[in-house]
């Protein structure tokens, strides 16, 4: 007699599918650092949020009476102000940095979560949590320890990015239990679309054919990859799954190095497998702790 498989605890799936958002960040950066290379930085933010929200609107105009109305409109404007902030940072940095460099920097957003996770939403963060945040933080150092030549000006645009991600991740986790990820979903890029639609007459330059249909399509890796954020936050702490996002750095090294010869030397490869094993050990952890 066979026994059904026992279903996937929620703090397993929600780190699952942190992995997926990660990864889908990571697809959106490698296209947006192409797009940086040829259009105004604003002009590549503004596609992501227009495209995320015109296809976000078109799949779910069925439901659109019952997702729009919501109780917390200024916790919505909150969320979508602190996205916009760590995109336009982001994005912005791809022009003077490579993209390992850019994201190692960004690395310190974990840290800022789990830190923001236990002053804000008082979730419990034990000792071992707190450790390998660290570790993970300090394979980003590792990556960075050219120093002085990364912690240029530049340098502070990832790190803008990355406090603007992290208190956008607990504003997400605050609103996780109030309302349809689906509601959140269709707010999360809608103040960017119509704040650099305002801008676009100041950065405009008509794309080729084929950098339009891109640009149509970009949304869709980052609304991927928020509505998997949405879902893994209603079903893990925030300092659970925030280890996670240090897969960003691997991933997009790899696609620096596919697309645009951007070579990793010994100590990003180091780095990267510090992140990597901290990340793991937290998902070891959480299951040894859940009994699975």
């Amino acid at each position: 007699m066979t026994h059904p498989r026992p279903a996937m605890r929620p703090e397993a799936l929600g780190m699952l599918l942190m992995v997926a958002a990660v990864f889908a960040f990571s697809c959106m950066d490698a296209v947006a650092k192409g797009l940086a290379q040829r259009y105004d930085p604003l002009q590549v933010v503004w596609a992501r949020y227009a495209s995320q929200t015109v296809w976000a609107f078109v799949l779910l105009a069925p439901r659109l009476p019952q997702l729009l109305p919501t109780r917390r409109p200024m916790l919505h404007a909150l969320r979508s102000v602190l996205l916009f902030g760590a995109t336009a940072c982001f994005f912005a940095a791809f022009a003077h940095m490579q993209l390992a460099e850019a994201t190692a920097i960004f690395e310190i957003a974990p840290l800022l979560i789990t830190a923001l996770a236990f002053f804000i939403l008082r979730e419990h963060v034990g000792p071992r949590r707190w450790a390998g945040v660290a570790a993970g933080f300090c394979g980003a150092l590792i990556i960075i320890r050219p120093g002085l030549e990364v912690f240029s000006p530049a340098a502070l645009l990832p790190m803008a990015a990355a406090l603007c991600f992290a208190g956008y991740s607990i504003a997400t986790r605050w609103l996780s239990d109030d309302e349809s990820p689906w509601t959140a979903f269709l707010y999360t890029g809608l103040f960017g679309a119509l704040v650099s639609s305002l801008a676009m007459p100041f950065a405009w330059t008509t794309p080729s054919l084929a950098d339009a249909l891109v640009m149509s399509a970009f949304g869709l890796l980052g609304g991927a990859g928020h509505l998997a954020i949405i879902h893994a936050l209603r079903r893990a702490e925030a300092s659970v799954i925030a280890p996670l996002s240090y897969c960003g750095l691997v991933f997009n090294t790899l696609w620096g190095f596919a697309f645009y010869a951007e070579i990793p030397d010994l100590w990003t490869v180091v780095g990267a497998l510090v992140i990597v094993g901290a990340g793991l050990y937290v998902w070891w952890r959480e299951r040894r702790r859940a009994g699975a």
